[in-house]
Protein backbone atom coordinates (compact mmCIF):
# COMPACT_ATOMS: atom_id res chain seq x y z
CA UNK A 1 0.00 0.00 0.00
CA UNK A 2 1.41 3.32 -0.59
CA UNK A 3 0.33 6.53 0.81
CA UNK A 4 1.47 10.27 0.57
CA UNK A 5 0.45 12.54 3.66
CA UNK A 6 0.73 16.13 3.08
CA UNK A 7 1.64 18.15 5.93
CA UNK A 8 4.11 20.94 7.43
CA UNK A 9 6.95 18.43 8.04
CA UNK A 10 9.67 18.65 10.72
CA UNK A 11 12.52 16.03 11.85
CA UNK A 12 16.14 15.77 12.78
CA UNK A 13 17.99 14.06 10.20
CA UNK A 14 20.89 14.27 12.82
CA UNK A 15 22.32 14.65 16.25
CA UNK A 16 22.12 18.96 16.44
CA UNK A 17 24.86 18.40 19.46
CA UNK A 18 27.24 17.42 16.49
CA UNK A 19 25.55 18.89 13.35
CA UNK A 20 24.97 22.18 12.25
CA UNK A 21 21.26 22.65 9.75
CA UNK A 22 20.15 19.02 11.66
CA UNK A 23 16.21 19.82 11.70
CA UNK A 24 14.85 19.44 8.27
CA UNK A 25 11.64 21.15 7.42
CA UNK A 26 8.95 21.44 4.94
CA UNK A 27 6.68 24.03 5.06
CA UNK A 28 4.31 22.10 2.30
CA UNK A 29 6.09 18.45 2.64
CA UNK A 30 5.05 15.32 1.43
CA UNK A 31 5.80 12.18 3.39
CA UNK A 32 5.63 9.31 0.87
CA UNK A 33 4.57 5.96 2.50
CA UNK A 34 5.24 2.48 0.73
CA UNK A 35 4.11 -0.66 2.61
CA UNK A 36 4.99 0.55 6.21
CA UNK A 37 7.90 2.69 5.45
CA UNK A 38 9.52 5.85 4.13
CA UNK A 39 9.78 6.06 0.50
CA UNK A 40 10.52 9.59 0.19
CA UNK A 41 10.35 12.78 2.49
CA UNK A 42 11.03 16.55 0.89
CA UNK A 43 8.31 19.51 -0.45
CA UNK A 44 5.30 18.26 -1.71
CA UNK A 45 5.46 19.43 -4.94
CA UNK A 46 8.60 17.50 -5.49
CA UNK A 47 7.68 13.81 -3.96
CA UNK A 48 4.22 13.58 -5.53
CA UNK A 49 3.83 11.17 -8.24
CA UNK A 50 0.80 10.50 -10.26
CA UNK A 51 -2.13 8.09 -9.13
CA UNK A 52 -0.85 7.93 -5.53
CA UNK A 53 -3.75 8.64 -2.97
CA UNK A 54 -3.03 12.04 -1.22
CA UNK A 55 -3.78 12.25 2.86
CA UNK A 56 -4.46 16.10 3.12
CA UNK A 57 -3.20 17.05 6.27
CA UNK A 58 -2.41 20.72 5.83
CA UNK A 59 -2.68 23.01 9.26
CA UNK A 60 -1.25 20.69 11.00
CA UNK A 61 2.24 19.21 11.82
CA UNK A 62 3.90 15.77 11.37
CA UNK A 63 6.65 14.45 13.40
CA UNK A 64 8.92 11.67 14.21
CA UNK A 65 6.77 9.57 16.94
CA UNK A 66 8.18 10.22 20.19
CA UNK A 67 10.68 7.57 21.46
CA UNK A 68 10.74 7.44 25.41
CA UNK A 69 13.55 5.48 26.95
CA UNK A 70 12.64 5.35 30.68
CA UNK A 71 9.21 4.52 32.35
CA UNK A 72 7.46 2.21 34.92
CA UNK A 73 4.21 0.06 33.63
CA UNK A 74 3.54 -0.55 37.61
CA UNK A 75 3.97 3.45 38.75
CA UNK A 76 0.88 4.66 36.54
CA UNK A 77 -1.49 5.37 39.36
CA UNK A 78 1.17 7.05 41.13
CA UNK A 79 2.03 10.07 39.35
CA UNK A 80 1.97 13.02 41.97
CA UNK A 81 3.59 11.59 44.22
CA UNK A 82 5.39 14.35 45.68
CA UNK A 83 7.12 15.96 48.48
CA UNK A 84 9.47 12.67 48.95
CA UNK A 85 13.46 11.73 48.26
CA UNK A 86 13.66 8.71 45.84
CA UNK A 87 14.28 5.95 48.34
CA UNK A 88 11.71 7.59 50.89
CA UNK A 89 9.18 7.49 47.65
CA UNK A 90 10.22 4.16 47.08
CA UNK A 91 8.80 3.15 50.24
CA UNK A 92 6.36 4.90 50.12
CA UNK A 93 4.54 5.41 46.59
CA UNK A 94 5.99 2.58 44.44
CA UNK A 95 7.06 -0.34 45.95
CA UNK A 96 3.68 -0.50 47.57
CA UNK A 97 1.66 -0.19 43.70
CA UNK A 98 4.43 -2.47 42.49
CA UNK A 99 3.16 -4.97 45.10
CA UNK A 100 -0.32 -4.98 43.63
CA UNK A 101 0.79 -5.84 40.19
CA UNK A 102 0.73 -10.04 42.01
CA UNK A 103 -3.28 -9.30 41.10
CA UNK A 104 -3.46 -10.13 37.17
CA UNK A 105 -6.84 -8.43 36.43
CA UNK A 106 -5.16 -5.22 38.16
CA UNK A 107 -2.19 -5.92 36.17
CA UNK A 108 -4.23 -5.96 32.72
CA UNK A 109 -5.85 -3.08 33.39
CA UNK A 110 -3.03 -0.82 34.28
CA UNK A 111 -1.25 -2.74 31.41
CA UNK A 112 -4.00 -2.17 28.59
CA UNK A 113 -4.44 2.16 30.30
CA UNK A 114 -0.18 2.68 30.30
CA UNK A 115 0.01 1.41 26.82
CA UNK A 116 -2.77 3.13 25.36
CA UNK A 117 -1.39 6.74 27.12
CA UNK A 118 1.82 5.86 25.65
CA UNK A 119 0.14 5.78 22.06
CA UNK A 120 -2.49 9.18 23.09
CA UNK A 121 0.64 11.41 24.05
CA UNK A 122 1.98 10.64 20.36
CA UNK A 123 4.95 7.98 22.15
CA UNK A 124 5.92 4.79 19.01
CA UNK A 125 8.58 2.97 21.11
CA UNK A 126 9.49 3.44 24.50
CA UNK A 127 11.96 1.34 26.87
CA UNK A 128 9.76 -0.05 29.49
CA UNK A 129 10.59 -1.61 33.23
CA UNK A 130 7.79 -4.36 33.83
CA UNK A 131 6.35 -5.90 36.85
CA UNK A 132 8.72 -7.77 39.33
CA UNK A 133 5.76 -10.44 38.57
CA UNK A 134 6.08 -12.63 35.38
CA UNK A 135 2.57 -12.61 34.62
CA UNK A 136 2.06 -9.42 34.83
CA UNK A 137 5.45 -8.30 32.49
CA UNK A 138 3.65 -10.40 30.10
CA UNK A 139 0.92 -8.28 29.97
CA UNK A 140 2.17 -5.68 29.29
CA UNK A 141 3.86 -7.04 26.62
CA UNK A 142 0.37 -8.38 25.07
CA UNK A 143 -0.82 -4.92 25.96
CA UNK A 144 1.85 -3.40 23.42
CA UNK A 145 1.12 -5.94 20.98
CA UNK A 146 -2.67 -4.91 20.86
CA UNK A 147 -2.10 -1.26 21.30
CA UNK A 148 0.99 -1.66 18.31
CA UNK A 149 3.25 -0.20 20.26
CA UNK A 150 7.20 -0.52 19.46
CA UNK A 151 7.75 -1.77 22.96
CA UNK A 152 10.86 -3.00 25.22
CA UNK A 153 10.55 -4.23 28.06
CA UNK A 154 11.57 -6.40 30.50
CA UNK A 155 11.00 -8.28 34.06
CA UNK A 156 12.32 -6.03 36.99
CA UNK A 157 14.73 -8.47 39.12
CA UNK A 158 15.77 -7.57 42.55
CA UNK A 159 16.52 -10.07 45.09
CA UNK A 160 17.17 -7.72 48.36
CA UNK A 161 16.07 -4.26 50.49
CA UNK A 162 12.71 -4.37 48.62
CA UNK A 163 9.86 -5.35 50.13
CA UNK A 164 9.73 -9.46 50.24
CA UNK A 165 6.40 -10.27 47.83
CA UNK A 166 8.73 -8.27 45.18
CA UNK A 167 12.07 -10.24 45.78
CA UNK A 168 12.64 -13.38 43.41
CA UNK A 169 15.51 -16.25 43.92
CA UNK A 170 18.34 -16.06 40.86
CA UNK A 171 16.98 -19.68 39.93
CA UNK A 172 13.46 -18.37 39.85
CA UNK A 173 15.06 -15.26 38.10
CA UNK A 174 16.31 -17.10 35.14
CA UNK A 175 13.57 -19.40 34.71
CA UNK A 176 10.70 -16.64 34.48
CA UNK A 177 13.27 -14.33 32.44
CA UNK A 178 13.96 -17.00 30.26
CA UNK A 179 10.12 -17.58 29.63
CA UNK A 180 9.44 -14.02 29.17
CA UNK A 181 12.50 -13.81 26.50
CA UNK A 182 11.21 -16.77 24.84
CA UNK A 183 7.75 -16.13 24.54
CA UNK A 184 7.81 -12.11 23.59
CA UNK A 185 11.74 -11.33 22.25
CA UNK A 186 11.55 -10.38 18.75
CA UNK A 187 7.81 -11.40 17.94
CA UNK A 188 6.51 -8.37 15.87
CA UNK A 189 7.28 -4.63 17.34
CA UNK A 190 8.54 -6.13 20.78
CA UNK A 191 12.00 -6.78 22.16
CA UNK A 192 13.33 -7.94 25.79
CA UNK A 193 15.45 -5.87 28.08
CA UNK A 194 17.04 -7.74 30.96
CA UNK A 195 15.79 -5.86 33.81
CA UNK A 196 17.87 -5.14 37.01
CA UNK A 197 15.52 -2.88 39.07
CA UNK A 198 19.00 -1.24 40.09
CA UNK A 199 22.24 -2.57 42.08
CA UNK A 200 21.14 -1.52 45.33
CA UNK A 201 18.57 -4.29 44.88
CA UNK A 202 20.39 -7.09 43.81
CA UNK A 203 23.12 -9.47 44.81
CA UNK A 204 25.70 -10.58 43.01
CA UNK A 205 24.14 -13.51 42.30
CA UNK A 206 21.30 -12.01 40.68
CA UNK A 207 23.16 -9.79 38.41
CA UNK A 208 25.12 -12.90 37.68
CA UNK A 209 21.89 -14.18 36.48
CA UNK A 210 21.01 -11.10 34.00
CA UNK A 211 24.86 -11.45 32.47
CA UNK A 212 23.83 -15.20 31.93
CA UNK A 213 20.78 -14.01 30.37
CA UNK A 214 22.21 -11.36 27.72
CA UNK A 215 25.01 -14.12 26.80
CA UNK A 216 22.27 -16.61 26.09
CA UNK A 217 20.03 -15.05 24.17
CA UNK A 218 21.05 -12.53 21.02
CA UNK A 219 19.69 -9.28 20.63
CA UNK A 220 18.40 -8.42 24.02
CA UNK A 221 18.73 -4.81 25.74
CA UNK A 222 19.73 -4.10 29.09
CA UNK A 223 18.18 -0.84 31.66
CA UNK A 224 18.41 -0.01 35.10
CA UNK A 225 19.09 2.83 37.33
CA UNK A 226 22.33 5.10 37.47
CA UNK A 227 23.96 7.77 40.35
CA UNK A 228 20.15 8.92 40.94
CA UNK A 229 20.18 10.02 44.60
CA UNK A 230 23.23 10.60 46.62
CA UNK A 231 21.60 7.97 49.27
CA UNK A 232 21.55 5.55 47.02
CA UNK A 233 25.08 5.87 45.34
CA UNK A 234 26.33 5.91 49.57
CA UNK A 235 24.08 2.39 49.75
CA UNK A 236 25.75 0.46 46.60
CA UNK A 237 28.91 1.56 47.66
CA UNK A 238 28.45 0.04 50.96
CA UNK A 239 26.79 -3.12 49.45
CA UNK A 240 30.01 -3.05 47.07
CA UNK A 241 33.00 -2.44 48.50
CA UNK A 242 35.46 -4.09 45.88
CA UNK A 243 33.60 -1.42 43.25
CA UNK A 244 35.38 1.67 42.79
CA UNK A 245 32.34 3.28 41.61
CA UNK A 246 28.91 2.69 40.89
CA UNK A 247 29.24 1.92 36.81
CA UNK A 248 31.83 -0.50 37.81
CA UNK A 249 29.12 -3.21 39.50
CA UNK A 250 27.42 -3.03 36.18
CA UNK A 251 30.60 -3.24 34.19
CA UNK A 252 31.93 -6.62 36.11
CA UNK A 253 28.47 -8.35 34.61
CA UNK A 254 28.69 -6.91 31.27
CA UNK A 255 25.56 -5.16 31.97
CA UNK A 256 26.54 -1.96 29.66
CA UNK A 257 27.55 -1.62 25.84
CA UNK A 258 25.79 -0.19 23.15
CA UNK A 259 22.53 -1.52 23.95
CA UNK A 260 22.37 -0.76 27.53
CA UNK A 261 20.45 2.27 28.94
CA UNK A 262 20.92 3.83 32.25
CA UNK A 263 18.56 6.04 33.69
CA UNK A 264 19.37 9.53 35.57
CA UNK A 265 22.76 9.61 36.15
CA UNK A 266 22.42 12.66 37.63
CA UNK A 267 25.84 12.40 39.90
CA UNK A 268 28.67 10.53 37.78
CA UNK A 269 32.18 10.93 38.84
CA UNK A 270 34.52 11.46 35.60
CA UNK A 271 35.86 8.15 35.56
CA UNK A 272 32.17 6.81 35.22
CA UNK A 273 31.53 9.06 32.34
CA UNK A 274 34.68 8.19 30.57
CA UNK A 275 33.31 4.30 30.91
CA UNK A 276 30.24 5.21 29.65
CA UNK A 277 31.31 6.43 26.21
CA UNK A 278 33.87 3.84 25.87
CA UNK A 279 31.87 1.16 26.51
CA UNK A 280 28.91 3.30 24.18
CA UNK A 281 26.43 3.23 26.86
CA UNK A 282 23.16 5.55 26.86
CA UNK A 283 21.94 7.59 29.93
CA UNK A 284 17.97 8.33 30.28
CA UNK A 285 17.66 11.66 30.96
CA UNK A 286 14.37 12.19 33.26
CA UNK A 287 14.76 15.68 34.15
CA UNK A 288 10.51 15.65 35.30
CA UNK A 289 11.53 12.84 37.46
CA UNK A 290 14.87 14.57 38.86
CA UNK A 291 12.70 17.73 39.78
CA UNK A 292 9.72 16.16 41.06
CA UNK A 293 12.30 13.82 43.50
CA UNK A 294 14.77 16.11 44.18
CA UNK A 295 17.54 13.70 42.91
CA UNK A 296 19.43 17.11 41.19
CA UNK A 297 20.52 19.12 38.19
CA UNK A 298 21.19 16.68 35.08
CA UNK A 299 25.02 17.51 33.81
CA UNK A 300 24.15 17.89 30.50
CA UNK A 301 27.01 19.49 29.33
CA UNK A 302 29.68 16.91 31.07
CA UNK A 303 28.14 13.92 29.47
CA UNK A 304 28.24 16.05 26.22
CA UNK A 305 32.03 17.01 26.69
CA UNK A 306 32.54 12.94 27.55
CA UNK A 307 31.33 11.48 24.46
CA UNK A 308 28.11 10.10 26.63
CA UNK A 309 25.18 9.36 24.90
CA UNK A 310 21.67 10.69 25.99
CA UNK A 311 17.67 10.46 25.54
CA UNK A 312 14.99 11.45 27.30
CA UNK A 313 13.06 9.27 29.76
CA UNK A 314 9.84 10.49 31.01
CA UNK A 315 10.36 7.99 34.27
CA UNK A 316 6.35 7.43 34.80
CA UNK A 317 5.78 7.75 37.75
CA UNK A 318 8.43 9.40 39.77
CA UNK A 319 7.85 11.95 36.51
CA UNK A 320 5.15 14.15 35.55
CA UNK A 321 3.42 12.27 33.15
CA UNK A 322 3.55 10.82 29.50
CA UNK A 323 3.76 13.83 27.13
CA UNK A 324 7.29 13.71 25.57
CA UNK A 325 7.12 17.26 24.30
CA UNK A 326 6.69 18.55 28.00
CA UNK A 327 9.43 16.20 29.27
CA UNK A 328 11.86 18.32 26.75
CA UNK A 329 10.64 21.42 27.94
CA UNK A 330 11.44 20.35 31.39
CA UNK A 331 15.02 19.54 30.46
CA UNK A 332 15.28 22.97 28.46
CA UNK A 333 13.77 24.67 32.33
CA UNK A 334 16.20 22.72 34.32
CA UNK A 335 19.63 23.62 31.71
CA UNK A 336 18.45 27.16 31.69
CA UNK A 337 18.63 27.92 35.41
CA UNK A 338 21.48 25.36 36.36
CA UNK A 339 24.90 26.72 37.40
CA UNK A 340 26.23 25.27 34.07
CA UNK A 341 23.46 24.75 32.14
CA UNK A 342 23.17 24.21 28.48
CA UNK A 343 21.11 26.61 26.07
CA UNK A 344 18.98 23.81 24.47
CA UNK A 345 17.14 24.88 20.85
CA UNK A 346 13.98 23.36 19.57
CA UNK A 347 15.91 21.08 17.33
CA UNK A 348 18.08 20.01 20.14
CA UNK A 349 14.58 18.83 22.08
CA UNK A 350 13.48 17.38 19.22
CA UNK A 351 16.56 14.73 18.83
CA UNK A 352 16.03 14.00 22.45
CA UNK A 353 12.85 12.88 22.16
CA UNK A 354 13.08 10.68 18.65
CA UNK A 355 16.40 10.33 17.23
CA UNK A 356 17.95 10.17 20.36
CA UNK A 357 16.32 7.77 21.64
CA UNK A 358 16.47 5.73 18.55
CA UNK A 359 19.95 5.54 18.74
CA UNK A 360 20.26 4.71 22.86
CA UNK A 361 18.19 1.63 21.32
CA UNK A 362 19.50 0.32 18.67
CA UNK A 363 16.92 1.75 17.01
CA UNK A 364 17.91 4.05 14.72
CA UNK A 365 18.28 2.19 11.87
CA UNK A 366 14.56 1.43 11.94
CA UNK A 367 13.20 5.03 13.73
CA UNK A 368 13.18 8.21 14.66
CA UNK A 369 13.39 10.50 11.98
CA UNK A 370 12.05 10.75 7.72
CA UNK A 371 14.97 9.46 6.38
CA UNK A 372 14.14 6.96 3.64
CA UNK A 373 13.64 3.22 4.37
CA UNK A 374 12.56 3.38 8.01
CA UNK A 375 9.46 2.52 9.62
CA UNK A 376 6.78 5.39 9.25
CA UNK A 377 6.39 5.82 13.07
CA UNK A 378 4.92 9.30 13.32
CA UNK A 379 2.54 11.55 14.77
CA UNK A 380 0.73 14.16 13.53
CA UNK A 381 -0.22 17.23 15.98
CA UNK A 382 -3.03 19.62 14.93
CA UNK A 383 -3.92 22.11 18.19
CA UNK A 384 -7.17 22.20 19.23
CA UNK A 385 -9.14 25.47 17.65
CA UNK A 386 -8.86 28.20 20.23
CA UNK A 387 -5.93 27.04 21.49
CA UNK A 388 -3.24 28.78 22.64
CA UNK A 389 -1.35 26.43 20.86
CA UNK A 390 -3.27 27.82 17.58
CA UNK A 391 -2.30 31.17 18.08
CA UNK A 392 1.13 30.65 19.12
CA UNK A 393 1.68 29.32 15.52
CA UNK A 394 -0.05 31.79 13.52
CA UNK A 395 2.63 34.18 14.42
CA UNK A 396 5.32 31.41 14.13
CA UNK A 397 7.50 31.55 10.93
CA UNK A 398 10.68 30.10 11.32
CA UNK A 399 11.30 26.11 12.06
CA UNK A 400 12.44 27.12 14.94
CA UNK A 401 9.71 28.95 16.44
CA UNK A 402 7.66 26.45 14.83
CA UNK A 403 8.81 23.57 16.61
CA UNK A 404 9.74 25.66 19.66
CA UNK A 405 5.89 26.50 20.11
CA UNK A 406 5.04 22.76 19.69
CA UNK A 407 7.88 21.26 21.83
CA UNK A 408 6.43 23.91 24.88
CA UNK A 409 2.82 23.85 24.31
CA UNK A 410 1.69 20.10 22.71
CA UNK A 411 -0.11 17.75 24.99
CA UNK A 412 -2.64 14.60 24.37
CA UNK A 413 -5.10 17.02 22.91
CA UNK A 414 -3.01 18.05 20.08
CA UNK A 415 -2.43 14.47 18.77
CA UNK A 416 -4.35 13.64 15.84
CA UNK A 417 -3.22 10.81 15.21
CA UNK A 418 -0.26 8.06 16.06
CA UNK A 419 1.03 5.76 13.56
CA UNK A 420 3.59 2.69 13.70
CA UNK A 421 5.19 1.03 10.26
CA UNK A 422 2.57 3.15 8.60
CA UNK A 423 -0.30 1.35 10.57
CA UNK A 424 -2.56 4.06 13.09
CA UNK A 425 -2.57 3.09 16.37
CA UNK A 426 -4.08 6.18 17.75
CA UNK A 427 -6.33 8.81 16.18
CA UNK A 428 -7.16 12.29 18.18
CA UNK A 429 -9.50 14.57 17.75
CA UNK A 430 -9.06 15.84 14.43
CA UNK A 431 -12.34 16.42 13.22
CA UNK A 432 -12.91 18.59 15.96
CA UNK A 433 -9.60 20.66 14.82
CA UNK A 434 -10.64 21.15 11.83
Amino acid sequence: MTELLRATILHTAANPFRTEGALAFHADGGLLIRDGRIAACGDFASVIEPGIPVTDLRGGYLLPGFIDTHLHFPQLRIIGGLGHQLLDWLELHALPEESRMADLPHAQRIARTFTRQLAAHGTTTALVFGAHFAPATAELFRAAADTGLRLLGGMVFADRLLRPELHQTPDSAYRDGTQLIRQFHGQGRLLYAVTPRFALANSEAMLEVCQTLVREHEGLRIQSHLNENPREIEAVARLFPWAGDYFAVYERYGLCGPRAVMAHNVHPLAGELARLAATKTSVAHCPGSNSALGSGVFPLRRHLDAGVHFALGTDVGGGIGFGMPKEALQAYLVQRVAPEGELLSAAHLLYLATLAGAESLGLDGLTGNFVPGKAADLVYLRPPADSALAASLELAESPERILAALMTQASADSVGQVRVDGQVIHEGGMNDAR
